[in-house]
């Protein structure tokens, strides 16, 4: 094989795998992705790594019932949809409701749910409202991990 027929292939298969478009999740379309770093960006991510433990403990509690494996929810899977200060300016109980999208396995979307939680000095952090918004079915090969259907 001469050299120019190898770079010629290379180079073809480098732009045709650039140029294809990636498959993407459920979970991973219905985020926007910001493409670039701002403060507010800084500040919401702290947010989300703050609540996240609380985050994956109230969707554990939720799926216990029907999934046999914990789903997940990964920062980057979360929307913040309203917030807000309980007891007026520089008060500090917040409220803060979020659209969240548990996965499981190679980010498999189960379903979505929106929460609220409480936040107080201390820091408190108080599960206010759980619900679950929609379910999404599972592969086929991650059926064996399903208890029930879930509502």
């Amino acid at each position: 094989m001469n050299w120019t027929r190898i770079v010629s292939v290379t180079l073809l298969t480098m732009v045709l795998s650039i140029s294809a478009p990636m498959p993407v999740t459920t979970a991973e379309a219905t985020y926007y992705t910001p493409l670039r770093d701002s403060d507010e960006l800084r500040l919401q991510d702290m947010l989300m790594n703050f609540l996240n433990p609380h985050i994956n403990n109230a969707v554990r509690d939720y799926y216990r019932h029907v999934l046999l494996e914990a789903p997940l929810v990964y920062p980057y899977f979360v929307n913040i949809t309203e917030s807000a200060r309980i007891n007026g300016f520089r008060g500090f109980r917040l409220s803060v409701t979020l659209d969240v999208t548990p996965v499981v396995g190679p980010h498999i979307p189960v379903g979505e749910d929106r929460l609220t939680f409480e936040i107080s000095a201390g820091p408190e952090v108080k599960l206010v409202d759980y619900t679950h918004l929609k379910s999404y079915p599972l592969p086929p090969h991650w059926q064996d991990i399903v208890k029930k259907p879930v509502r």
